[in-house]
């Protein structure tokens, strides 16, 4: 009998991440054979445990990804308790499927959606440093000195955030490409709103190196295994 931590098997079904498995663990919204399970200590064997969210029961799934050019007034996450319209809304499929990562309210641009808890993982662990650009527009100008505050990190939090890189877009120094290798909650705007810049607009262009040129605002598109498998390899 081969069996894999709980976590591990609820994100391998395609439910959640495994980082947001541990807090349904943790949150006593899981069942083994019939037992509320909250410890992330324990295994489980797939073919033959009983196990539910909810009352739901997870079967292990095909994963798939999708690569979504994300419009501005959807919430990234796969529901909403305002009744907003989110992210999964735009994707049509009969899969059970959740964002990777997070994109504010108003940003708009690259996003993967997945029923793939370890790719997830992958593509949001810290330790992986996964590039994301973003193209910002700001409410002023960016100095040449804040311009270089933002390589060398400004604390965040208490913790020091920085951006990889930071260019001007154009001649307009209000344009700004930068890219980051973390993806803290609403980061880069918090990042310029240390220096006293408002962000008026944020796209994100890239996230692993993949961009969204050829689709339109909205619209998105299936990822085939080989991509998947060329993200992993690049930055493993």
């Amino acid at each position: 009998m081969k069996t894999v931590r709980l976590n591990k098997f609820i994100s391998e079904c395609g439910f959640a991440s495994r980082r947001k498995s541990e807090e349904f663990i943790l949150e006593g919204r899981v069942t083994v054979n019939g037992e509320i399970v909250n410890s992330l200590s324990v295994k489980v064997d797939p073919f033959n445990d009983d196990i539910t969210i909810d009352g739901e029961r997870l079967i292990k799934k095909r994963k798939v990804y999708y690569l979504l050019n994300k419009p501005k007034g959807y919430i990234t996450s796969t529901k909403d308790e305002k009744s907003r319209k989110t992210v999964v809304d735009l994707i049509k499929t009969k899969d059970k499927i959740f964002p990777v990562g997070r994109l504010d309210y108003d940003t708009t641009g690259v996003l993967f959606l997945t029923n793939d808890g370890d790719f997830t993982n992958f593509l949001t662990h810290p330790r992986n440093k996964i590039p994301r650009e973003y193209l910002a527009v700001l409410d002023y100008p960016l100095g040449e000195d804040d311009k270089l505050k933002l390589t060398k990190g400004i604390v965040l939090d208490g913790k020091k955030g920085k951006f990889v890189k930071v260019n001007y877009a154009s001649n307009n120094k209000s344009r700004v490409v930068v890219t980051a290798e973390e993806g803290r909650n609403r980061f880069v705007k918090r990042m310029f709103k240390a220096l006293g810049y408002n962000v008026q607009s944020l796209d994100r262009k890239s996230y692993a190196g993949i961009v969204a040129n050829n689709l339109p605002i909205g619209a998105y598109r299936k990822m085939s295994f080989s991509e998947i498998n060329q993200i992993v390899k690049k930055f493993s």
